[in-house]
């Protein structure tokens, strides 16, 4: 991926004020809070949404 995946809010304090860190790629610091974290891309699940996820709750197709 040659482009980083963004954050739009911290995930420990809700805070928008992210900053790219210096420890590598897709790592993110909260100016907020004072923490780090990393972003990271786990891949594609194989069976992706059934059927019966999909009509739950009372909504049918």
């Amino acid at each position: 991926m040659s482009e980083r995946a963004a954050p739009f809010y911290c995930p420990y304090c809700g805070d928008e004020d992210l900053r790219p860190s210096e420890e590598g790629p897709g790592a993110w610091e909260c100016a907020a809070c004072n923490r780090a974290f990393k972003l990271s891309f786990l891949g594609l699940l194989a069976k992706g949404l059934r059927r019966e996820d999909a009509t739950e709750g009372g909504s049918t197709r």
